[in-house]
């Protein structure tokens, strides 16, 4: 058979190599702490599960939903959005249901590049932005991220003949890999640099709540600013000239089986991936979004919750780490901590999970997974009790 020549790039998986990995530690009888896949280990809140159990019981509700039986759910987004940033939103025109943010970026690119188009994405960065830019035929430009600049790209350093062939860029903060977060000015100027050069400025959103600073009152009784911890693109260009956002309740709310998310923005970049969706699928089961009606409207208390159980896991893991003198900054953000690799492995990523899940059973992602730039570095997803990231550490101590 022949296949086409965008399944090329796509080729290349770190992370189904470290399945395989895996699967050869428990072959061999070791009891695996997987610390590689940001799946949140918490669940969702009982209201929201109870929506959806009410939902199966209800014929109404399990044939196709088109976009008109969307209504109430784009409603509760528009609802929440304009609650949590002060943004105005149209439920019509600027919301649109997603099977997770993941299932956004990937199609976006189809309705927005040619064959040859670049687009700006961050190095590193999570794998499916690329992905959809190679399924779409594009090109895919690398914005370095190093740490003297807070992991944030330095758009000045873009080539001026890339500039010009490029149609979109990809931001994404709260971070992944590295959890690093970025203040409402850089958006700003992320929004300014997009209307200059007439690109679509494309923000995946989905730590958002996964924030651990705050800033500090101004005056005394003041709540603190939400602008300043993890800004929306969308108070950077609240006209939505060239902004799309897409969140998933994945993470906020700990639904990310039931795949469920929405973008919201530029209304014209919401009906281009809305024709996207429509060659592709239907929308989900009504039941789900009933449940994630439940989770936007209801009450917030598990946010928060999740929230103080991800900071309590990152103290107690980034504090064992420097116990066996592994020094790695505490992140503010995500549920990730990423951490610089010791020698012999400062190049070699892959090699150093490999052998740690092999040997111990602890499994991580490579930096390498996450781009050129990521090399030297390793990802650990905080998604277990303190004991067991204690006992991790504690593995990664024999194994260093």
């Amino acid at each position: 058979m022949q296949f086409a020549k965008r399944l090329q790039p796509l080729q290349f998986n770190v992370f189904a190599d470290m399945d395989k990995a895996k699967a050869k530690a428990l072959a061999t009888g070791r009891q695996l702490i997987d610390l590689s896949l940001g799946s949140a280990d918490l669940p969702a809140a009982s209201h929201v599960v109870d929506a959806i159990a009410q939902s199966l019981y209800d014929q109404s509700t399990h044939g196709y939903l088109l976009f008109h039986g969307t209504q109430a759910f784009r409603q509760a987004a528009a609802q929440w959005y304009e609650q949590k940033f002060g943004i105005a939103v149209d439920p019509e025109t600027e919301v649109l249901p997603l099977i997770g943010s993941q299932e956004g970026t990937a199609h976006l690119p189809l309705a927005i590049l040619n064959p040859g188009d670049f687009a700006l994405l961050l190095d590193p960065g999570y794998p499916s932005h690329a992905g959809g830019v190679y399924l779409a035929s594009g090109q895919v430009y690398p914005m370095p991220l190093h740490p003297e600049n807070d992991f944030l790209p330095v758009f000045a350093d873009i080539p001026t003949p890339v500039l010009a062939q490029s149609r979109m860029m990809v931001l994404s903060y709260p971070h992944n890999p590295t959890s690093a977060i970025a203040p409402l000015s850089f958006f700003q100027e992320a929004v300014a640099f997009c209307q200059q050069h007439n690109l679509v400025l494309v923000h995946d959103f989905p730590y958002v709540d996964l924030v651990f600073e705050e800033k500090e009152k101004e005056n005394p009784g003041e709540t603190p600013n939400p602008k300043s911890i993890a800004p929306s693109i969308l108070q950077a260009d609240p006209q939505k000239t060239v902004s799309i956002e897409f969140f998933t309740l994945s993470k906020s709310y700990n639904m990310g089986g039931f795949r469920i998310g929405y973008a919201i923005g530029n209304a014209e970049l919401i009906l281009a991936l809305r024709q996207v969706k429509a060659a592709v699928d239907f929308n989900q089961y009504r039941g789900i979004l009933n449940g994630a009606i439940a989770a936007l409207v209801g009450p917030q208390d598990l946010v928060k919750a999740s929230v103080d159980r991800f900071r309590q896991r990152r103290d107690v893991f980034v504090n064992a780490l420097h116990r066996i003198g592994w020094q790695v900054s505490t992140p503010k953000a995500t549920m990730y901590v990423w951490a610089k690799l010791p020698e012999p492995w400062s190049q070699n990523s892959m090699e150093f999970c490999t052998q740690l899940v092999e040997k111990t059973g602890v499994a991580a992602s490579p930096g390498a997974g996450f781009g050129k730039f990521g090399e030297g570095y390793v990802r650990f997803a905080l998604v277990h009790e303190p004991a067991i990231l204690e006992t991790a550490v504690s593995r990664i101590a024999e194994f260093l």
